[in-house]
């Protein structure tokens, strides 16, 4: 853990998996999962393209994204990666951003893992660790995922912890027009959908970082904002919809 950055000792688990934040030796892990491969060549799922490149190439944005969301932190307007670890190997990454998270009460949530850990089901315990976080490590009200339309397995992943389409988001992919669900899942809905056991260790002493204060208490209906999810830290995120097939 590092003295001055209580987010460090960050960790929430689920029977399979950990997503912690990741030590330099996780990023380069993590790097190396990018350069291994994260979906068919054929098919862009990431708005920003990220994967396309020479491997050193996708290799340093996975560590400069890292390093710019830590060095432009601040409780207004944040966002954090954590490293998904399975069995003691990094598997991928899932993160979460908000812009005035105290008021707005509302996160972008975006995901990747490893081509060769993918359809095992290891995506569904990540994103319920994450849900786990937002929700009753930071009181969160709402979650948003933006997925493209033709992303299938994406779209199910979302439709499984019971998100809900709510607009449609328009985006250039490698010179084409492509079209985009975005997803809301409120804090009620996510609660009957709870079905992944998970534990957050080391969030107490971060709260402040992340605008959520004391954590009081939210109720179950979200907060609609129109532009809120436009509008984010996290908008970064939500453009590159890091949201592959997991």
């Amino acid at each position: 853990m590092l003295k001055y950055w209580p987010v460090s000792s960050l960790r929430v688990r689920t029977p399979e998996l950990e997503l912690r934040w990741p030590t330099l030796e996780d990023l380069d892990a993590l790097a190396d999962r990018g350069v291994e491969g994260v979906h068919d060549p054929a098919y862009m799922p990431f708005f920003s393209q990220w994967t396309d490149g020479e491997p050193a190439t996708v290799a340093r944005r996975v560590l400069q994204r890292t390093w710019a969301a830590l060095g432009a932190w601040s409780p207004e307007d944040w966002t954090l990666y954590l490293a998904v670890v399975h069995n003691g190997t990094v598997i991928g990454c899932q993160s979460v951003g908000a812009r005035n998270f105290g008021i707005t009460r509302e996160v972008v949530l975006t995901s990747w893992s490893g081509r060769r850990f993918q359809g095992k089901g290891l995506g569904l315990q990540a994103r319920a660790a994450l849900l786990e976080l937002c929700f009753a490590g930071l009181g969160a009200r709402e979650a948003v995922v933006v997925v493209r339309q033709d992303n299938t397995a994406s779209q199910a992943v979302c439709r499984k912890f019971g998100f809900v389409a709510r607009g449609v988001q328009v985006n250039a992919v490698r010179g084409e027009r492509v079209f985009s669900d975005r997803y809301h899942l409120d804090r009620g809905t996510w609660e009957q959908h709870r079905t992944i056991t998970a534990e957050i260790v080391g969030i107490e002493d971060s709260l402040e970082m992340f605008g959520a204060g004391d954590r009081p208490p939210v109720g179950a209906s979200a907060v609609r904002h129109a532009v809120t999810a436009a509008t984010m830290s996290g908008v970064q995120n939500l453009g590159e919809a890091d949201h592959a097939p997991s």
